[in-house]
């Protein structure tokens, strides 16, 4: 089950496509997170939802929430994907140990060895501020962003 509203996220460093490594306590500092947990690059529904987030980065930067993806694909998967969508928002690669940050926020499909579409909002001090998941094979609803966002703003 993926964390709830009101938790403490572990904290965690991962690197990203551009093998840059990103931990979740300084990413906060900063202001709020948003985790976007996905399958896999290159496939059909990953790629249009995370299109479709990259089309719509100002609902992010205008309530200054960064936008961070997750997966288990290798660093060299992820900068292949995200040069050719033109992502210009960090996805970090939870490789190795396998879907290891996945498991501890409650978003790995044990069975197939990938991260669940799982969205995590996470604030000051790593408490939880949103979440929200599909089922496997079913894209996030994009306005289920805009309603996480707007209840920061709460």
């Amino acid at each position: 089950m993926v964390l709830e509203v009101g938790a403490i996220a572990p904290d965690f460093t991962l690197s990203d496509q551009h093998g840059e490594e990103l931990n979740l306590t300084e990413l906060v500092a900063e202001g709020p997170v948003a985790l976007v947990f996905f399958p896999l690059a290159f496939s059909g529904i990953c790629t249009g939802e995370l299109c479709e987030l990259r089309d719509n980065l100002s609902i992010f930067a205008d309530s200054r929430v960064r936008l961070v993806g997750i997966s288990v694909d290798s660093v060299y998967a992820l900068k292949a994907w995200a040069e050719q969508e033109q992502y210009e928002f960090s996805i970090l690669s939870d490789f190795w140990p396998h879907g290891a940050v996945a498991q501890q926020f409650g978003a790995f499909v044990e069975e197939a060895g990938i991260a669940t579409r799982a969205t995590i909002v996470i604030g000051e001090g790593r408490k939880v501020l949103a979440s929200f998941e599909t089922s496997p094979g079913e894209a996030r609803d994009f306005g289920a962003y805009r309603e996480a966002i707007e209840g920061l703003a709460a």
